[in-house]
């Protein structure tokens, strides 16, 4: 797949996110939003990675590009306000709408500016290596990110059995402590009842003497 064919397929699959969060309520728009985190954040990393630094020495694509390096710190910064709520509030959602829109801006700027002087600039050959190079990077970092989510769940997994033991153990100490508690007290008893018992056949033998 060619760089311009790769980065539009991206931008339909956001535009696609952005029509499901306004058509879901609650929760789910916070799950939908970290779709369209995810899907962002990799778009944005195999651009800065890749594509616009083939773009950024031509004369005709250097302002453009330098444009949409700014632009993209605008929408990391709107995602990374948005995806500290843990609530799809009021407020939220006009952030969200910033966002959207900022979103859209930048990929109309791309799509009909900087892709139509970015061919003018770029073989055919470049344009094809480009989308090669994306393609791989992308696929690389899904596989790292689903690592971590696989490596994260087995240590909430070990954390978790971790806990359950301990409650265990803690319920076995008490047990065991509560048992020894006991065989102190019998043996006490024992002691006692014996000492009692030897204080007893003590006062006979001196009444028969005296007899």
């Amino acid at each position: 797949m060619d760089a311009f064919s790769l980065l539009k397929a991206d931008h339909r699959k956001v535009e696609e996110l952005f029509e499901r969060l306004e058509a879901t309520d609650g929760k789910q728009k916070l799950n939908v939003f970290a779709e369209i985190k995810t899907e962002l954040d990799l778009h944005a990393h195999i651009e800065e990675k890749i594509f616009y630094p083939a773009l950024e020495k031509p004369k005709q694509t250097h302002d453009l590009t330098l444009e949409a390096y700014e632009e993209h710190d605008v929408v990391k910064k709107l995602l990374r306000e948005l995806s500290r709520s843990k609530t799809a509030n009021e407020e939220w959602e006009a952030k969200a709408k910033v966002l959207q829109e900022n979103v859209e801006h930048h990929v109309q700027e791309e799509e009909n500016e900087l892709f139509k002087k970015a061919s003018s600039v770029l073989s055919q050959g470049d344009i094809e290596e480009l989308g090669e190079s994306m393609e791989a990077e992308k696929e690389r970092q899904q596989d790292r990110g689903a690592a971590k989510k696989s490596s994260a769940k087995k240590a909430s997994a070990r954390k978790a059995s971790g806990k359950k033991s301990g409650a265990g153990n803690k319920s076995a100490s008490k047990t065991t402590g509560a048992s020894k508690a006991a065989k102190r007290t019998g043996t006490k008893k024992a002691s006692t009842s014996k000492r009692g018992s030897g204080s007893k056949k003590s006062g006979s033998k001196k009444s028969a003497k005296k007899r």
